[in-house]
């Protein structure tokens, strides 16, 4: 049986229903997942549900003091629950026109993280859908996202063992979402990208902001959408071309973000020329160039925190997964087997250099 919640979702939408009279009428999460022989396993802890008082009580009634970010979705704030936890608040604030789309972003991103659990994904402590109001919640990550700390936003300016800590983190939640390991079969995210991957104190990477993502039809390696959907700049060419979606099509947009790593710019920055906004376009002829790729790394890294050793494996698995033929690009698996002989061989690398400067 087709495992699509989004499909599932709508037909029950077209039934004679009330959900169809007022599909805000919101249902609890037993109503609208997707029953199957074999359920997945749930969270040990489950989704709390909060009430609209209390997601303004956490949060000061929306005080700018406490907001923190603003997305597609809406804005997002710190929040202290009634139990003293501090969490991240999300509100979804989108036109009369989009509200259809937020609400199946919204249920979709419920289900789908209230199934799994994994130290890379970011948790979901509950949700409130209290009348036509929405909000997720989530645990608070102190260092924000990725991307804020590779353009100069963050407190901290990443060196390279920082860096590959980051990605090889990512790596996993996505290898976790591909493996199938918790819900039966794949998961594509399909809006990964820097700003959707949260750090916490210790800059573990966590995988955020699950509503576009795509649980693939059992037993099939590829999913025809109507619609592309995603960021720009972190689209496979495949599927934009096609319409047909892939586990590969996360490879595509991880490359991108370890091209970010590698050279602190943008996937795509409308600042620059014509010809050198998409970051992918930009360096992708010189990434296995090892007399160019100097030019490539980020100035902000200091020299004695990676070796060129490192960064040339870097810059070719970088390379690999952002090929235009989803074929020839690596799995996520693999990219943490990858990533793991990076960072062994760049500690290695600088270890031996310290070695060799006490000796000088």
């Amino acid at each position: 049986m087709p495992f699509g919640l989004v499909s599932a979702w709508n037909k029950r939408r077209r039934s004679k229903s009330e959900d169809h009279i007022n599909p805000w009428i919101y249902k609890p999460v037993e109503f609208w997942q997707l029953e199957d022989q074999n359920p997945p396993a749930k969270r040990h802890h489950g989704s709390a549900v909060f009430t609209l008082k209390e997601m303004e009580e956490a949060t000061c009634s929306f005080s700018d003091e406490n907001l923190v970010g603003k997305g597609g979705f809406g804005r997002v704030y710190k929040g202290t629950l009634r139990s003293g936890e501090v969490v991240a608040i999300k509100k979804m604030e989108l036109p009369p026109f989009k509200l259809a789309e937020g609400e199946q972003e919204f249920r979709v991103e419920v289900d789908i993280l209230s199934r799994l659990e994994h130290p890379n994904l970011v948790s979901l402590i509950g949700y409130c859908a209290d009348g036509k109001q929405r909000f997720l919640v989530y645990e608070y990550m102190q260092k924000g996202n990725l991307q804020d700390h590779l353009n100069g936003i963050g407190e901290v300016k990443m060196g390279w063992p920082l860096r590959l800590k980051v990605a090889l983190g990512a790596a996993r939640g996505l290898a976790y979402l591909h493996s199938s390991s918790s819900v039966g079969i794949p998961i594509i995210h399909r809006d990964f990208k820097s700003t959707n991957i949260l750090l916490n104190t210790n800059y573990e990477a966590k995988i955020s902001d699950f509503g576009l993502a795509k649980l693939m039809p059992e037993g099939q390696e590829t999913c025809v959408t109507a619609r592309v959907l995603g960021t720009f700049g972190y689209f496979d060419p495949e599927y934009t071309l096609t319409g047909k979606l892939t586990l590969q099509s996360d490879v595509y947009a991880f490359g991108v973000v370890l091209l970010e790593l590698l050279t602190g710019r943008r996937a795509v920055d409308l600042n620059q020329g014509p010809y050198d906004q998409n970051l992918v376009l930009q360096v992708r002829h010189i990434l296995n160039d090892k007399k160019k790729q100097r030019k490539v790394i980020d100035p902000e890294m200091s020299r004695s925190s990676y070796t060129m050793e490192s960064i040339a494996m870097f810059a070719n698995l970088a390379s690999r997964c952002v090929r235009i033929e989803s074929i020839e690009r690596p799995s996520m698996a693999e990219c943490v087997k990858e990533l793991q002989l990076i960072f062994h061989t760049n500690s290695k690398g600088l270890g031996m250099t310290m070695h060799t400067f006490r000796m000088v």
